[in-house]
C-alpha cells in the first residue's frame, strides 16, 4: 500500500506540474488577475507537497526493506545498517531521480510562496518554465524509471548496495549536488521567464541571485564532499581523477560561478544583461549534460549508474527540448534585451567580464576533454584524456583568472585607474615573485605546482585587501562573503599545489614487526588480523606510525570483502596533522609471508577541502547578507508607500 500511495502521489504531482506549466504560460496572454493566473502559485505549492510525500514513501520502503518493491530488492539488504538503507534510497538511478524532482518541486513551491519582487507576468512565466522542466522529469520517472514498481513475487533477500557506496559520504554527496543542480534549474526558469516577458531588469537579477548563490554553495559542498569521499574510499591516494562523472559536476560549478558574478553586477549596477541570461541557460545545460553522462550507460565509472541506453535517449530528448528551446528563445529575443549601463575595461565590471571569459574557456576545455573520448569511441578509436591535457591547458586560463581575482575587487565600479591601486598591485606582484623565486630555488618543483604555490600565497593576502581602511563592523556581510570565498580559493589552490609538489609515495612488502619509511614517517606493521562488520569481513592491518620520532599513532587499513553483493574493497587509513596526511593502504599477502603496503605522505593536502569549505562558507555569508539587505529594502519601500498613503488620506 505504501508503494501505491507513493506512485499515486507521483502521478498527481505530474498532473499539477502540467497545470502549473499551462497556467503559467497561458497567463502571459490573459488579463492581469485572471482566473488562469490565479492557478499558477497554488499548483506549484501543492505539487511540492505531493512530490515530498512520494519521496517520503520511498524512504519508508527502504527503511523497512520492503522486498516486494523491485528497487528495494535490487539496491538494499536486510542486514545493512539503517543509515545505508536510507541513503541507499538515492544510491540508485530511480531513487536519485525522484530526489531530484522532489527538490525541484520544493524549490518551485518556495518561489511561489515567498517571491514577490517580480511583476506578475514574469513570475507566472518563471513558474510555467519550472513546471515544464519538472513535467519532463516526472514523465521520465513514470514512463521509464518507476521507483515504486512491484515484483510479481517478493524477493527472499535484497541484492544489496554497491559496497563502494556503503559509506557516510552517500548521505551527503548526492543530495548536495542535486540541490545545486535544482538551484540552476530555478535560475534557468528565471532566465526563460525574463526572456518571454522581455523584462531583464535589476529586480529580476535580485530575485534570481539568492537561488544562484544557494545552488553554487551546494554544488561547492557536493564537489568537496565527493572529492574527499573518493580520496579515502577508492584507496589510490588521489583527490581528483578527471573522471567524466566528476567533470559532470565541475562544469555546472564553473558556469554557476560565472553566472553568480554576472547576476550580482546586473542586480547592483544594471549591466551584463545578456551575459546573465546566457549563463543561466548554460549553467542548467551543463547540469543536464552531467545527468545524461551519469545515466545514459555510455560511461564506465564508479560514479555512473548502470542503466540502459533507452533511458539515456529519454534524457537526451529532454536536454534537446529544454536547452534547444531556451537557446532558440534566446536567439529570437536577444536583440530585444537592452545593453544596460556601460563601463570601462578598467573597472570592477571589466574584471568580472574578463574572469567570466576565463571561466567559460575552462568550461569549454573540460567539456571537450570529457566528450572527446566518447566521440572517438563512436568511430572505434579509444582515446584517454587525463591530467596531461586538463592541467596545462586549463592553467593557460586559470593563471590570469587568479591574478585578476586578486586585483578585481580593489577596482571601482564603472571606471577606475590602475594607478590608484598601484600599492596593492605591487604587493601582490611582489608576493608572487618572491614565492616563485623562493620555491624555485629551495625545492625542485614543476612549473604548474610552482605557479599554484605563488599565486595561492599572493591571492591569500590580496583577498583581505578590500577590507583595508574600512571599519570592519560596518563591512556588509556580502563583502565578508566575497573575502572569505576568495581566501578559500587561495587556500584550496595552496593545498592542490602542495600535494602535487611535495607528496611522497612508498610501496613496501614487509612482515609483521618490520618498519618502513615514507617522508618523515616511520611505519611499523604490528599485525594483520581478521575482523567482521554488519555485512562484511576484512583483513585489518595494525600499523604504528611515528612522525620524526614523535609519539606513535595507530592506523588500521582494511581489505574488506562484502557478501551482499559480493565484492572486495580497499579501506584506507589516514593520520592527519596540521601539515598534511599520512595515507595507508594494505594489499595482499605474498607467498613468502610479506604484506603489501602502500603509503603516501601528502603535505598540506587537507587545505584542498578546508579551502572548499571556506568557499562554501563565503557563499553562505553572501547569501545571508543579500537576503537581509533585500528584506530591509522591502521594509523601507513598504514604509515609504504607507507614509505616502497616509499623506494622501490626510490631504
Amino acid at each position: 500500500m505504501i508503494a501505491e500511495l507513493g506512485h499515486a502521489a507521483l502521478w498527481l504531482a505530474a498532473a499539477l506540474a502540467a497545470l502549473q506549466m499551462a497556467s503559467g504560460f497561458l497567463a502571459l496572454r490573459a488579463a492581469e488577475g485572471s482566473e488562469i493566473a490565479a492557478l499558477v502559485r497554488p499548483s506549484a505549492i501543492v505539487q511540492g507537497a505531493l512530490a515530498s510525500f512520494s519521496f517520503a514513501m520511498l524512504l519508508w520502503l527502504f527503511a523497512v526493506t520492503d522486498l516486494s518493491v523491485k528497487l528495494v530488492a535490487a539496491n538494499s539488504h536486510s542486514l545493512k545498517p539503517l543509515v545505508f538503507k536510507l541513503s541507499g534510497t538515492w544510491g540508485n538511478h530511480e531513487g536519485s531521480m525522484l530526489l531530484w524532482v522532489t527538490v525541484m518541486s520544493l524549490a518551485g513551491a518556495l518561489i511561489a510562496l515567498i517571491e514577490r519582487r517580480l511583476p506578475d507576468r514574469t513570475m507566472n512565466a518563471t513558474l510555467g518554465a519550472q513546471g515544464l522542466v519538472a513535467l519532463g522529469f516526472y514523465a521520465f520517472l513514470i514512463l521509464s524509471s518507476n521507483p515504486f514498481e512491484r515484483l510479481p513475487v517478493p524477493a527472499p533477500e535484497g541484492l544489496g548496495l554497491n559496497p563502494l557506496l556503503q559509506d557516510i559520504g552517500l548521505a551527503f554527496h548526492p543530495p548536495t549536488l542535486y540541490m545545486g543542480y535544482v538551484g540552476l534549474s530555478v535560475a534557468f526558469s528565471f532566465a526563460v521567464g525574463a526572456l518571454l516577458t522581455r523584462q531583464v531588469t535589476p529586480d529580476f537579477a535580485s530575485a534570481m541571485r539568492p537561488w544562484v548563490l544557494g545552488a553554487w554553495v551546494f554544488l561547492t559542498l557536493g564537489i568537496v564532499a565527493g572529492s574527499y569521499w573518493a580520496y579515502y574510499e577508492l584507496g589510490w591516494g588521489g583527490w581528483w581523477f578527471w573522471d567524466p562523472v566528476e567533470n559532470a559536476s565541475l562544469m555546472p560549478w564553473l558556469a554557476a560561478t560565472a553566472l553568480l558574478h554576472s547576476t550580482s553586477v546586473l542586480a547592483s549596477r544594471d549591466a551584463l544583461r545578456v551575459w546573465t541570461i546566457m549563463l543561466g541557460v548554460v549553467a542548467f545545460s551543463m547540469s543536464m549534460v552531467g545527468t545524461f553522462l551519469v545515466r545514459s550507460g555510455i560511461l564506465t565509472s564508479v560514479h555512473a549508474f548502470a542503466v540502459d541506453p533507452e533511458r539515456g535517449t529519454f534524457i537526451l530528448i529532454l536536454l534537446g527540448l529544454f536547452i534547444g528551446g531556451a537557446l532558440l528563445l534566446f536567439a529570437l529575443r536577444a536583440n530585444t534585451i537592452s545593453e544596460g549601463q556601460r563601463f570601462n575595461a578598467t573597472s570592477r565590471e571589466g574584471a568580472l567580464v574578463f574572469n567570466n571569459v576565463m571561466l567559460s574557456a575552462i568550461l569549454a576545455i573540460v567539456l571537450l576533454g570529457t566528450l572527446y573520448p566518447l566521440l572517438t569511441e563512436a568511430f572505434d578509436v579509444r582515446v584517454s584524456v587525463g591530467p596531461p591535457y586538463f592541467n596545462p591547458v586549463g592553467a593557460i586560463f586559470a593563471v590570469p583568472m587568479f591574478a585578476i581575482m586578486a586585483i578585481g575587487p580593489l577596482l571601482r565600479w564603472r571606471q577606475d585607474r590602475v594607478e590608484r591601486i598601484r600599492p596593492e598591485l605591487s604587493l601582490f606582484a611582489a608576493l608572487v615573485l618572491v614565492a616563485l623565486i623562493g620555491f624555485g630555488i629551495v625545492a625542485n618543483v614543476a612549473i604548474l605546482p610552482l605557479l599554484g604555490l605563488a599565486l595561492g600565497i599572493g591571492l591569500a593576502v590580496a583577498s583581505f585587501l578590500p577590507l583595508r581602511g574600512r571599519s570592519l563592523k560596518r563591512v556588509p556581510l556580502a563583502t565578508w562573503g566575497m573575502v572569505v570565498a576568495h581566501f578559500g580559493i587561495a587556500v584550496a589552490l595552496l593545498g592542490m599545489a602542495s600535494e602535487s609538489a611535495f607528496s611522497r609515495e612508498k610501496l613496501a612488502a614487509i612482515e609483521p614487526g618490520q618498519t618502513t619509511q615514507v617522508g618523515p614517517w616511520s611505519v611499523t606493521l604490528s599485525d594483520v588480523v581478521p575482523v567482521a562488520g554488519p555485512n562484511w569481513t576484512a583483513l585489518e592491518g595494525r600499523l604504528s606510525a611515528s612522525y620524526d620520532g614523535s609519539e606513535p599513532v595507530a592506523l588500521t587499513p582494511q581489505s574488506r570483502r562484502f557478501w551482499a553483493p559480493p565484492q572486495q574493497t580497499t579501506e584506507s587509513a589516514l593520520s592527519t596533522r596540521w601539515n598534511g596526511q599520512l595515507y595507508a593502504v594494505i594489499g595482499d599477502r605474498s607467498p613468502d609471508g610479506r604484506w603489501q603496503l602502500r603509503l603516501w605522505w601528502k603535505p598540506f593536502v587537507t587545505l584542498i577541502w578546508y579551502g572548499g569549505l571556506l568557499v562554501a562558507l563565503g557563499g553562505a555569508l553572501a547569501l545571508v547578507g543579500r537576503v537581509i539587505t533585500d528584506v530591509r529594502r522591502r521594509r523601507i519601500a513598504a514604509r515609504i508607500v504607507e507614509r505616502r498613503s497616509d499623506r494622501e488620506a490626510l490631504a
